[in-house]
C-alpha cells in the first residue's frame, strides 16, 4: 500500500467541543497533573483565569470526539493495524478554559516515505479555534504506517 501524494491538502471533518470542567479535571488526573490550577476553580481564578484552564495536550482529544475518529485514515487506504502515532507537537497562541467552545480544523499537510518505502508518514495539521475564530493552538501529528509490501 502506498499513500497517494494527492491527499496532501485534504481537509478533514471539523469537530466542535464545549470544554467541560469535569472533563478537564479527569484529564488532569489521567496525565498526573498535580497543579490545582487545573482542577480547583478557586485556585484557577486566584491565578488570573476566568475558569479552569485546559491542561497541556488536552486539545489533542477534541478530534477524538467524532464517532469514528480514524475514518480519515481508512478513507485514504491506510490499514489501521499498521499505524503508529509517531509524533505530536503543540503551538499555543492563547489559553483555553472550561466553557470555551473550540473547533478543531484538521488537514493532511504532507506524506512521505523512509526506508525505501517500508515506512510511510502522514503529517496532519490541526488548527484549534474559538467560536469567534480566534486561534487557540496549532497541532501537528505524525502518523507512521508500516508498508508490508516493501521487503526490509
Amino acid at each position: 500500500m502506498t499513500i497517494a501524494p494527492d491527499v496532501v491538502g485534504t481537509r478533514l471533518p471539523s469537530t466542535e467541543l464545549t470544554i467541560d470542567p469535569g472533563r478537564l479535571r479527569l484529564f488532569a488526573k489521567a496525565i498526573g497533573e498535580t497543579d490545582p490550577v487545573f482542577t480547583d476553580l478557586a485556585t484557577a481564578r486566584a491565578a488570573g483565569h476566568p475558569s479552569l484552564p485546559v491542561p497541556p495536550t488536552f486539545l489533542f482529544a477534541i478530534e477524538l470526539e467524532q464517532p469514528e475518529p480514524f475514518d480519515w485514515l481508512a478513507a485514504i487506504g491506510v490499514d489501521l493495524r499498521r499505524v503508529l502515532h509517531g509524533e505530536q507537537r503543540f503551538e499555543y497562541h492563547s489559553v483555553a478554559h472550561a466553557g470555551d467552545v473550540l473547533t478543531a480544523h484538521p488537514s493532511i499537510a504532507d506524506v512521505y516515505t523512509k526506508k525505501g518505502g517500508a515506512l510511510e508518514f502522514i503529517v496532519k495539521q490541526t488548527s484549534i479555534t474559538r467560536a469567534n475564530g480566534e486561534n487557540v493552538a496549532d497541532l501537528t501529528s505524525v502518523i507512521v504506517v508500516r508498508n508490508p509490501e516493501v521487503a526490509r
